[in-house]
């Protein structure tokens, strides 16, 4: 029970932070080889590990539900794994965590940076990262069917960063700008675009980080 009360403590304390923008949440790494003004950035990105759902609707609304069944993913809705075996482990066994606590059987993992939605017709689907620590052996396994571990690819993608409340009509201009952007520069997209979210809803818009993003490669 205290693990469960230090688990939710530490989120709201997290959570009273992120109000004003202040991030406390693991990254996943990058490489930024050139900027394109002073808001788009291309980068080269790792392989990484992700848990990822479909989006049973397009729309903030979409967003929403996914977001929480990725979030009780992370909070224990999950079983701990054997490295290497894929078996599931007896119920009294638990695994360390990025934070300080953990709970038999189901283990909570630390939240991550940022979360990435795809809304690109046949494609739509939300991701969370899992901490760096993690690989598809030795992460927790979904228990809920809806949620699968998945691996993304290394891979150059380029983004555009802007603040506010990141809403379907931001959004679609922001991502109509990096296109402007990028049609002027030596990369083409080579993917749908997405976005990336760093904040939660609650943090104040104009302290927010959100990104538009998609995959490009050289031109020539």
């Amino acid at each position: 029970m205290w693990q469960s009360i230090s688990y939710y403590a530490a989120l709201a304390g997290e959570a009273l932070l992120g109000v004003f923008g202040i991030r406390v949440y693991e990254e996943p790494r990058y490489e930024v080889i050139e900027r394109i003004g002073d808001r788009v950035e291309i980068r080269r990105y790792a392989p990484r590990l992700a848990a990822e759902i479909d989006l049973a609707s397009p729309g903030e609304a979409g967003r929403s539900a996914a977001f929480q069944l990725l979030f009780a993913y992370i909070a224990g809705a999950n079983r701990a794994s054997v490295a290497g075996s894929g078996a599931s482990v007896a119920e009294s066994d638990s695994i360390a965590m990025t934070m300080p606590v953990e709970l038999a059987g189901k283990p909570r993992l630390a939240m991550t940076v940022p979360v990435q939605t795809s809304e690109a017709a046949g494609d739509r689907h939300m991701r969370f990262f899992l901490p760096a620590k993690y690989q598809r052996d030795t992460a927790p396994k979904p228990a809920d069917p809806r949620v699968r571990l998945v691996t993304a690819s290394e891979g150059t993608i380029a983004t555009l960063r802007f603040s506010g409340a990141g809403g379907d009509r931001d959004i679609r201009q922001r991502q109509a700008e990096l296109t402007e952007r990028l049609a002027a520069a030596r990369w083409r997209p080579t993917s749908e675009p997405y976005v990336l979210f760093y904040d939660a809803p609650f943090t104040l818009p104009f302290l927010r980080r959100n990104e538009v993003a998609v995959a490009v490669a050289p031109i020539g």
